[in-house]
């Protein structure tokens, strides 16, 4: 969807098309959403709408000479309510949306206690009128106690599904007003005939439907509770330097290039560059990782993440919607807006659920009213084990109770539920660990990866060179031999001499002073280190003045057959040992192959690097498939190839602008450690941390979800399967069926809130492959 940030009443956006999110608290489920949606497409100048009732939002783009009040119309008619209307993008009314959401559960809760006061009353009253003895005034008593009951708490329902039907739509409020309205008022009748009260039904059904839409949506704010929290960790100001002096201002006014002033224990306002000062900051919101990260001149830092202790000057280099944090919650609402294949038949199915209910009930109240006796020895049967069932009653007793329990025990909610809620206690729980995923399309694909191919460099390797190896010659200390390679070595820019002079330092030897410095293009470098000439650099560069290499060889051949770059070290005109520079392996790569290789995934490693240093690398990670010497446009043939095997989907995990094409190509693609722009937009799968065991956790996570989303939809189809024909049968009361439909949503989503409670880390036992 195009996404436009011109305001109604201001010029207009591109093509004159506008965006608006318009909340809708009330909008429980997938079938939910269908009806708010058509009702939107029927406003002229609405081109497309994109719902979510995992946020209970929809996206509408329209133009035209229609406004926000249109939009609103539109959800109010569908039988909705609609809460906070504003521009999408505009991060300054999402406080908006959080109040209307309280509004309406503070509502919920206050129609729940108009309902539940006089239902618990009138279940007080049924019980001894029923089995001890007749209450006088019994019937007076229980219509005055449950009319607040059915038509003032129940108000809005009713209104909801007027609403609806008016609008050419059903939603689930219809069912209720039928199952409770009718009873009702057909109860009356006893003040003129003797006959059987449904009174306390009409009563029961609605509390009962109060109290599972305020349960529900408490728990599906449980649910949500990851991306509210998301919303809210940035900094709401920040302190900048404004004419030599520091000043504070809303974090909205912002821009790239301000210079912040980061004390302690604050919060860094949003992304950039360090360009004063020392600390360590916790990342812990990004990367999943509790460990503070040291941060230095010329670092980068991200938004909302936590200075500890050191003041630091930071330069902002990203603002507003272009922040990590904002990209992150983008991905996440993205999530759990999306859907799952295997929802589309579950979506199509509730399309019609509720007017085929109605027909249903109706056929149910006809059959039973014409031929009673047809089902009569299904009753008597069931009077034995069921104590509601009671066979002695009239033709019309019976008809209505069958027709009203057909209506009031189907749940459409409950097949709506069964993907938004997973989809958001799994995206929740991934932003959480720094896994973010783009959609359910690729939760529901990962569960059948059977091949995951991985670049080397920056995926199974640290990305960066280090310091391996030491081997000084006879007579000739090795803290001697490395502190005059790092002397030299600490004059030169190139990265394999900072791999030298960061090694040292690790080691505890301090680099000495360097006089006559000079650096050989593609041979080595050379200079005096306290007055003593040292040559750092190739076999070529040693040999040109005449230092032999030869004794050297095989150990520099040996550490170059591991992919290390090798260098000899000449000190006051002798041969004085080799020091070996290489990409170290990650240290969880090898865990995480094995892992990988427990969850039934194969693992490839395609590089660019040459045979030799692949297959080192493969080895010590147990790797057996090795594709070396790749190109990029060579990485996309691989998977392709992989591909064609027909064992399995492929996913492809990288880092790097060179990943981005084959990220594509893959069934799935993971971009692992916030690495280029251009690879994360390719990417499925987003790992904000390079450690490979997140890679691990979003194997176990997008298959522990789509799990979740399976099991909901087993108990939601096999609820209905089974409740809608006992109903229609007569075995089920339509008081139990109220109490059972709560249940039946309360169960998806409680199935859901579950999820919460697996384990991410640790072994791959125990999940399905």
């Amino acid at each position: 969807m195009n996404r436009s940030r011109e305001r109604e009443g201001g010029g207009p956006a591109e093509g004159g098309k506008r965006t608006a999110v318009v909340h809708v608290p009330d909008m429980c489920s997938d079938h939910c959403g269908a009806i708010v949606r058509d009702s939107l497409l029927r406003v002229p100048g609405v081109s497309e709408v994109r719902v979510s009732s995992a946020r209970r939002r929809a996206e509408v783009r329209y133009g035209g000479t229609i406004g926000v009040e249109d939009l609103r119309g539109a959800v109010i008619r569908a039988g909705y309510e609609a809460g906070a209307i504003r521009e999408e993008g505009d991060e300054g009314d999402v406080d908006a949306e959080e109040s209307s959401e309280a509004a309406y559960l503070v509502r919920t809760r206050r129609n729940l206690l108009w309902a539940m006061i006089p239902t618990a009353a009138i279940m007080g009253l049924m019980a001894p009128h029923m089995f001890w003895a007749e209450i006088p005034g019994y019937l007076a008593i229980v219509a005055l106690l449950a009319f607040p009951v059915v038509f003032v708490a129940g108000w809005e329902t009713h209104l909801s599904a007027w609403r609806s039907v008016c609008n050419r739509g059903a939603n689930m409020d219809v069912l209720i007003s039928l199952g409770s309205l009718p009873p009702y008022f057909i109860g009356l009748a006893g003040f003129f005939f003797p006959m059987t009260s449904f009174i306390e039904m009409a009563a029961t059904i609605m509390a009962f439907h109060l109290l599972g839409r305020y349960l529900e949506t408490r728990a599906k704010g449980r649910a949500s509770r990851a991306i509210r929290q998301l919303l809210h960790l940035g900094a709401k100001t920040a302190r900048v330097e404004r004419g030599g002096e520091e000043v504070e201002i809303p974090i909205r006014e912002l821009a790239v290039g301000d210079l912040m002033v980061v004390r302690p224990g604050e919060k860094i306002p949003t992304d950039g560059q360090v360009a004063e000062g020392e600390s360590h900051v916790d990342e812990s919101l990004a990367t999943g990782e509790s460990v503070p990260v040291l941060k230095s001149r010329d670092d980068e830092v991200l938004g909302a993440t936590l200075n500890r202790e050191g003041r630091l000057k930071v330069c902002a280099t990203r603002v507003g919607r272009d922040t990590f944090l904002s990209q992150v919650v983008k991905l996440v609402e993205e999530a759990q807006g999306s859907k799952v294949p295997i929802q589309e038949f579950a979506d199509r199915v509730t399309g019609y659920f509720v007017p085929g209910v109605v027909l249903l009930a109706l056929l149910s109240f006809a059959v039973w009213l014409v031929v009673p006796g047809f089902f009569l020895p299904v009753l008597e049967w069931g009077a034995g084990w069921l104590p509601w069932v009671n066979p002695e009653l009239g033709p019309v007793s019976l008809a209505l109770l069958a027709g009203v329990a057909v209506l009031v025990i189907s749940c459409p909610c409950a097949l709506g539920l069964a993907t938004p809620t997973a989809l958001i206690v799994g995206s929740g729980m991934g932003a959480e660990r720094g896994i973010l995923i783009r959609s359910g399309e690729a939760i529901q694909t990962f569960r059948d990866v059977r091949c995951i191919v991985l670049d080397k460099t920056g995926t199974l390797t640290r990305g960066e060179p280090a310091l391996t190896g030491i081997r000084a010659a006879e007579g000739v200390e090795e803290t001697e031999l490395l502190r005059a390679a790092a002397s030299v070595e600490a004059a030169s820019e190139h990265p394999l001499a900072r791999a030298v002079v960061e090694g040292a330092r690790e080691r505890g030897v301090t680099a000495g002073d360097v006089a006559g410095f000079r650096a050989v293009s593609g041979r080595g470098v050379e200079g005096d280190v306290d007055g003593v000439p040292v040559k750092v650099g190739t076999r070529a560069f040693l040999k040109e003045v005449g230092l032999p290499t030869d004794e050297w060889d095989a150990a520099m051949v040996a550490w170059e057959d591991e992919g290390k770059t090798v260098m000899l070290v000449s000190i006051d005109g002798r041969t004085a040992g080799l020091i070996a520079v290489a990409d170290t392996i990650k240290p969880e790569a090898e865990s995480a192959v094995a892992a990988l290789r427990t969850f039934g995934i194969r693992p490839v490693m395609v590089t660019g690097d040459n045979e030799r240093a692949a297959r080192h690398v493969a080895g010590l990670v147990g790797i057996e498939e090795v594709r070396a010497g790749v190109r990029p446009d060579g990485k996309v043939d691989a998977v392709r190839e992989l591909q064609r095997r027909g064992t399995g989907r492929v996913a492809m995990v990288g880092d790097g602008i060179n990943d981005a094409a084959a990220l594509k190509q893959a069934d799935v693609g993971i971009a692992i450690g916030a690495g280029a722009d251009v690879a994360i937009e390719a990417a499925d799968v987003t790992l904000v941390s390079d450690d490979l065991g997140r890679l691990v956790e979003a194997v176990r996570l997008s298959r522990s979800t789509f799990g979740k989303i399976k099991q909901n939809f087993f108990w939601a189809w096999i609820y209905n399967a089974l409740a809608i024909p006992m109903a229609a049968l007569g075995l089920l009361h339509p008081m139990i069926g109220v109490v059972a439909m709560t249940a039946s949503s309360l169960t998806v989503v409680g199935n859901s809130l579950l999820l919460k409670r697996k384990k991410l880390t640790g072994s791959a036992a125990g999940v399905r492959k």
